[in-house]
């Protein structure tokens, strides 16, 4: 039976949120995502469904193969330092209803990660220790509420290759599990206070006040793309990080707007700059991750312009 039109529209309607949510927490990529979503749509008029009625396994199969494609090909070219996954604004409030999938119309049950948990820096962060199957499997498993007969079907792998390479992403994933930080109203706001005392520091140069802020074990990654200056190891230390963001705070002069915006479900800070001094990026996100003491235990500096596209400017 062919697809009609009206037929393709509903399924659009009614799927392309939920595709688009899997694909990026997948691949971890804005642009990536959009691709996903349009080739799975396109299959979908080449090769359409036996069930009609019930296309959802049938897009998600597509989607999540199509994603782990484009995961392989990216693993497979090089990138010029540190990966860090493309930010994506999310409302005040924390909720993501753009980029959270919901099954039958309603949120899944969310049985390991909660979904903003899922969409945070973090934790897309820690997915890139999984192989592109690792990662499908355990989003499928552990974000989505999926069964492993559900999963089996939608990777088309027996269901004990499917607990076995869970068993596996699981234990891939117990550094990040050890220090996980859930977008909650509390931890939110926790971040956002630490970034503005963070942001105040960093204007006035003070080294030794940055490193209290600091957890002893805090790293810092920078991702340039290679179009822009970033460090090409991550930075690991209360005083490194400290004089390495000092050093980069002053080095821009006071030219530059700061504005605090809700990126990945916590605060992060976006910098524009008046005008570009060389290779220094003239825009970037700095994002942070904070313990329940208050430090800051991670930041991240997104440079790259292809993964701030999808944020606005001031």
């Amino acid at each position: 039976m062919a697809l009609d039109d009206s037929l393709f529209t509903k399924w659009f309607e009614d799927h392309r949120q939920f595709l688009w949510g899997l694909s990026y927490r997948v691949t971890g990529s804005v642009a990536d995502a959009d691709d996903v979503v349009q080739e799975t749509f396109i299959r979908a008029l080449e090769h359409t469904p036996t069930d009609l009625s019930a296309p959802r396994p049938w897009l998600v199969r597509v989607a999540v193969n199509v994603s782990r494609d484009l995961l392989r090909s990216r693993r497979r070219r090089s990138y010029i330092g540190p990966w860090l996954p493309d930010p994506v604004e999310t409302p005040e409030g924390g909720a993501l209803p753009s980029y959270e999938p919901a099954v039958d119309g309603q949120r899944t049950l969310e049985s390991r990660y909660d979904l903003m948990e899922s969409v945070s820096i973090a934790f897309l962060q820690a997915l890139e220790v999984l192989t592109p199957t690792q990662r499908a499997v355990l989003l499928l498993r552990d974000v989505f509420d999926y069964s492993a007969s559900e999963v089996s079907k939608a990777l088309g792998m027996s269901d004990g290759n499917v607990r076995i390479v869970h068993h596996r992403a699981r234990r891939a994933m117990a550094a990040y599990d050890g220090q996980r930080s859930v977008p909650t109203i509390a931890n939110r706001e926790r971040t956002s206070l630490a970034l503005e005392q963070f942001l105040e520091l960093l204007g006035k140069a003070d080294v030794k006040g940055i490193e209290q802020m600091l957890a002893a074990d805090v790293r810092a990654v920078t991702d340039g793309g290679g179009e822009f200056s970033a460090s090409p190891y991550p930075i690991v230390g209360r005083t490194d990080v400290a004089r390495f963001f000092v050093r980069l705070a002053t080095s821009r002069g006071a030219s530059m707007r700061i504005r605090l915006v809700d990126l990945n479900g916590f605060a992060a800070a976006l910098f524009d700059f008046d005008a570009p001094i060389g290779r220094r990026a003239p825009r970037l996100v700095l994002a942070a991750n904070v313990n329940t003491e208050g430090c800051i235990t991670r930041l991240w500096v997104i440079a790259n312009p292809r993964k701030l596209a999808s944020v606005s400017s001031p």
